[in-house]
Order: structure tokens, then sequence, then C-alpha cells
């Protein structure tokens, strides 16, 4: 086995409709903020959007959060930073909407288990664009506990987003491994498989594929949650 186990989230611990999942996240944000913010929907949207991207693109010299927040102050042109404990409410709260957009795959808590039976180090690795409330939510969505990871990925503590290599750096610097000895697991070819790069080993689960470029996926190790757990357990 290898010594530590990195899991992406949405759409490999948290098999998930993007679309529809997408859909009801903004829907159900826009239902809490419009009234509040007295801002409309375009531009309330906008300012999601552009903030996410401003994330992907985000140099490593602040946190993501900060980049964040102050892209959504200057699409929506003011402070919006004041709302940020009504977003994490949100999150806790009317977020839960957006669950009709995911599933349970019941391979996921086996191998999760399975893993910690052998006390070997369990990361969450998942793309950090998402606030801590939202990112626990998630996890708890596919039937599993955030203490079951020893360090989660969120916009603040984080200053990079995958596909940057940083993003892997940074987390083998702050828990202290090397990526001889991870192994990165996640659905997307290239914001998980990347990782590969650095030198870690990776497992690419196929049930929510995201393959982009249509890129032969022969060249890394496959399968379903199911064939990861026999592979894993075997």
């Amino acid at each position: 086995m290898y010594e530590n186990y990195l899991f992406d989230l949405d759409g490999t611990l948290l098999p998930m409709d993007m679309k529809r999942f997408t859909e009801l996240y903004l829907e159900a944000l826009c239902k809490r903020f419009i009234p509040q913010i007295g801002i409309d929907s375009k531009t309330l949207i906008n300012a999601i959007w552009s903030g996410a991207e401003a994330m992907s693109k985000n140099d490593g010299m602040r946190l993501n959060s900060e980049v964040f927040w102050k892209e959504m102050n200057t699409v929506c042109d003011r402070d919006m930073r004041v709302y940020a404990d009504d977003f994490d409410d949100y999150y806790r709260n009317e977020f839960i909407a957006a669950k009709k957009g995911t599933a349970v795959n019941p391979y996921a808590k086996k191998c999760v288990d399975y893993i910690k039976s052998k006390n070997k180090r369990l990361i969450a690795a998942t793309n950090p664009i998402f606030p801590k409330a939202a990112t626990y939510r998630r996890i708890e969505w596919a039937g599993l506990d955030p203490n079951d990871f020893e360090y989660i990925t969120v916009y603040d503590n984080c200053s990079s987003c995958k596909p940057n290599l940083n993003y892997y750096a940074d987390i083998c610097s702050i828990c202290g491994i090397s990526p001889e000895e991870s192994l990165m697991i996640g659905n997307d070819v290239d914001e998980d498989m990347c990782a590969a790069r650095l030198g870690f080993n990776v497992f690419l689960i196929t049930d929510c594929l995201i393959n982009r470029s249509g890129r032969d996926i022969s060249a890394y190790r496959n399968g379903t949650f199911k064939d990861f757990y026999a592979w894993l357990t075997f």
C-alpha cells in the first residue's frame, strides 16, 4: 500500500451530475442573496463565475479566498466580503438543495474505511474554490465524515488550484508527504492525473469521468470505484 491517499471530491468521492448540481446551487444562492443584497441574478452569477476563474489563475501570492472576494467586489461594484458569514450560513443550510444533483457511491466509504484500517493517511484533495462550510457539506453528502481526512483543501488554505502543480506541491509541503509514497485518486484527466508529473502515483475513477480533450486514458491505472476498491484490497 501507499502511505498517503489523496482523494478528489466532486465526481470522485461524490458522484454528481455537474450541470444539475450547478443549476441547483446557483438557484438556491440567488434565492438567498438577491433580496438580501439587492443585486440582480445575472450580476451575482457572473461574479461567482468570475471569482472561480480568478482563483483558477491564482499565482500563489494570495489565498484563493482573497482572490475570490476581490473579484466579487469588482464585478458587483461593492464590498461583498461583508456577506462572507452569510455565505457560510447559506452553505450550512440552503446549499442542501444542490444535493439533488449528487449521489452516494458506497465504494467511496468502503475505500476510505479500508485505508483508515491500515493506518494510512487520507487527504481530501478537492479543487479549493469553495469555503470550508461548502466542502465539508459535500463530504458529508458522500456518506463520509470530514474527520476521516487529516487535511482538506478549501479556498482559505490554498493559494492555487488544479491543474496548477503548485497545488499538489503545497499539499506535500503542508502535510510533509512525498509524491512517490502517495496515490492521487480522481475523475478528471486534466486536473487530477496531472499530479503524476510531480511523481505521484495516480488512479483515474471512470464513474463520472471528465476528459475534456478526449485523451487516451490507458496511460493511467483506471476503473470504476468498485474496480478501485478491488485493486486496493487485493
